[in-house]
Order: structure tokens, then sequence, then C-alpha cells
């Protein structure tokens, strides 16, 4: 079991960048493949981006692709979120989520097993 908590959220403007941390607590946190999720007010969560359990980046959505990196640090339990050229489509609440071992290979919210409280990423325009 692992539990995720999210930092790093707020206000910018469009073109700011943001980078947004997720820490696990447990011994087993490099044991599982990590994401990036995110919920726009009225609309389904979706992927943003995922992380295998040895750092390689896997998947990520076509919106984001050029603009956001994931990285991990397995020594520090935290999984990274860089965000650049933040657009106002960007707002959302984002999560980190955590999957024992491996990422399939169309990832979706199910398939996750733990998750953070969130946090807000506002982007005006």
């Amino acid at each position: 079991q692992v539990q995720l908590a999210e930092s790093g959220g707020g206000l910018v403007q469009a073109g700011d960048s943001l980078r947004l941390s997720c820490l696990g607590s447990g011994r087993t946190f490099s044991k599982y493949a990590m994401g990036w999720f995110r919920q726009a007010p009225g609309k389904e969560r979706e992927v943003v981006m995922t992380i295998s359990r040895s750092g390689t980046s896997e998947y990520y959505a076509d919106s984001v692709e050029g603009r956001f990196t994931i990285s991990r640090d397995n020594a520090k339990n935290t999984v990274t979120l860089q965000m650049n050229n933040l657009k106002p489509e960007d707002t959302a609440v984002y999560y980190c989520a955590a999957r024992w071992m491996m990422t399939p290979a169309k990832p979706k919210p199910a398939d996750y097993d733990y998750w953070g409280q969130g946090t807000q990423v506002t982007v005006s325009s």
C-alpha cells in the first residue's frame, strides 16, 4: 500500500510554468508505476502522463506533448510533473496515482489503485 500527496498547484497565466510534486509513503514506492491525471469541471478524469518503475516516461496525452515532462526519484519517493507553456485548457485538478508494477498499454484511471487528494491548477488567459 502507498499513500500519495500532491503539491505545487496554483494560479498562473498562460505561457507560465508549474512543477507538481507527488510524495509517496512506504518502502515499496519503487515497485509502483506512477501516473499523473487531471480532471476539469464537468469532464471525466483523464491521464496526462505515466512513468515506469525505473523512470521511463511511457505515455502522454497528445494535448501535453512537448510541454509536459514526468520524472521520478525513487530514493526520495517522489514523482514530478513539469508543466511548461501552460494553456487555459490545462486548468484542472491534478492527481498522482500509483499502480502495482506495470503500466497498461492504454492507461486509464480505473487501472490505478492509489490516489492523492489532488492539487488545483488554474491557468488564466
